[in-house]
C-alpha cells in the first residue's frame, strides 16, 4: 500500500504536465477553451494551460494551402457546354474567426469556389472563356477573398486548371486554326513577292538610269569630238584662205581636189556598183594633193596638213 500513492502522485504528475504544458509548432495555432468557452489563441512555442479549466479547442494550420476545384460542367452565355475545374490558394490569417466563424471551413471554399466559376464562366461566350482566363481568375479572386474575409482566411490566388470544350466544338476550332494560319501564309508569301517584284523595279530603274548618263556621257563626248573636228577644218580653211589671198593657184586647186577625192569615195561606196572606172587624170590629181600638203605644210605646220588632207582612195574593181 505504501507504493500506491506514490504512484497515483507520479501519473497524476504525468497527466497535469500532458494537459497543462503545451507546445505549438511552427505554422500552426491552437485556440484555448475555458469550460468550452473560446478565450485566446496559442502562438507557435511552449505555452501553459490552467489546470482542468482550460483545454485545446482547435488545431488551425496557418500555412498557405492548395484547395483542388473538382471538375463540373458549365453552360457558358453562347449555349456551349464546357468542363471546367482550378485551384484556390488560401491562408488563414485569424485562428479563431476560421474555427468558430464556419464548420468544414475547407468544404465551404470548394463549394464557394465551385458556384463562383459556374456564375463567372457562364457569363460569357465560349470564345471569351478561352481567351480571358486571367480575367475570369481575377473576377472570381475579388469574389472569394470577399465571401472569406469574415472566416479569417485571405484567398490569395485562383487558376482555372483545365477547360475542355465539345469534342465538336474542338474539331471546329482545329479547322478555323488551320484556315487561319493558311490564310497568313498566303498573305505572307504575297507580301514576299510583292516585295520582290519592288525590287526588281529598282533594280531596273537604276540600270536605266545609269544607261541614260552613259548616253548622256556618250554623248557629250561625240559632241566635244565634232567640235574639235570644226576647229581643225576652220583652221585648215583659214591657211588656204589665206594662201588664196596671196594668189597662190595650188590653193584653189585644193578645195577642187578635196571635192572630186569626196565624190570619188562616195561612188567607191556604193552597194550597186561592180566596177570603179578610174579617171584618167588620176594621177594628176594625186599631184595636186600633195602640192597642196606642202602649202599647208609652209602655212599651218604638218599638224594641220594631217588633219585636211583625205586619204587617196583605193582602186577596185
Amino acid at each position: 500500500m505504501s507504493f500506491i500513492v506514490p504512484l497515483v502522485l507520479v501519473v497524476l504528475a504525468i497527466f497535469l504536465v500532458i494537459n497543462v504544458i503545451k507546445i505549438v509548432p511552427q505554422g500552426r495555432e491552437f485556440t484555448v477553451e475555458r469550460f468550452g468557452r473560446y478565450t485566446r489563441t496559442l502562438k507557435p512555442g511552449i505555452s501553459i494551460l490552467t489546470p482542468f479549466a482550460e483545454t485545446i479547442g482547435r488545431r488551425v494550420n496557418m500555412m498557405e494551402q492548395v484547395l483542388d476545384v473538382p471538375q463540373q460542367e458549365v453552360i457558358t452565355k453562347d449555349n456551349v457546354s464546357v468542363k471546367v475545374d482550378g485551384i484556390v490558394f488560401i491562408q488563414v490569417m485569424d485562428a479563431s474567426q476560421a474555427a468558430y466563424r464556419v464548420d468544414n471551413l475547407m468544404y465551404a471554399i470548394t463549394q464557394l469556389a465551385q458556384t463562383n466559376l459556374r456564375t463567372v464562366v457562364g457569363s460569357m461566350e465560349l470564345d471569351e472563356v478561352l481567351s480571358q482566363r486571367d480575367q475570369i481568375n481575377t473576377r472570381l479572386l475579388t469574389t472569394i477573398d470577399h465571401a472569406t474575409g469574415p472566416w479569417g482566411v485571405k484567398v490569395t490566388r485562383i487558376e482555372i486548371k483545365d477547360l475542355t470544350p465539345p469534342p465538336d466544338i474542338t474539331n471546329a476550332m482545329a479547322r478555323q486554326m488551320k484556315a487561319e494560319r493558311e490564310k497568313r501564309a498566303v498573305i505572307t508569301e504575297a507580301e514576299g513577292e510583292k516585295q520582290s517584284q519592288i525590287a526588281r523595279a529598282e533594280g531596273q530603274k537604276q540600270s536605266a538610269i545609269l544607261q541614260a548618263e552613259g548616253r548622256r556621257e556618250a554623248a557629250f563626248r561625240d559632241a566635244e569630238a565634232r567640235e574639235r573636228e570644226a576647229e581643225a577644218e576652220a583652221k585648215a580653211t583659214a591657211f588656204v584662205s589665206e594662201a588664196i589671198a596671196k594668189g597662190d593657184v595650188n590653193a584653189i586647186n585644193y578645195f577642187i581636189a578635196q571635192k572630186y577625192v569626196e565624190a570619188f569615195g562616195e561612188l567607191a561606196k556604193s552597194p550597186n556598183a561592180k566596177t570603179v572606172i578610174v579617171p584618167a587624170d588620176f594621177a594628176g590629181l594625186t599631184g595636186t594633193v600633195a602640192g597642196v600638203a606642202e602649202l599647208l605644210k609652209t602655212l599651218g605646220g604638218s599638224d594641220a596638213a594631217r588633219t585636211v588632207v583625205p586619204s587617196t582612195p583605193k582602186r577596185g574593181v
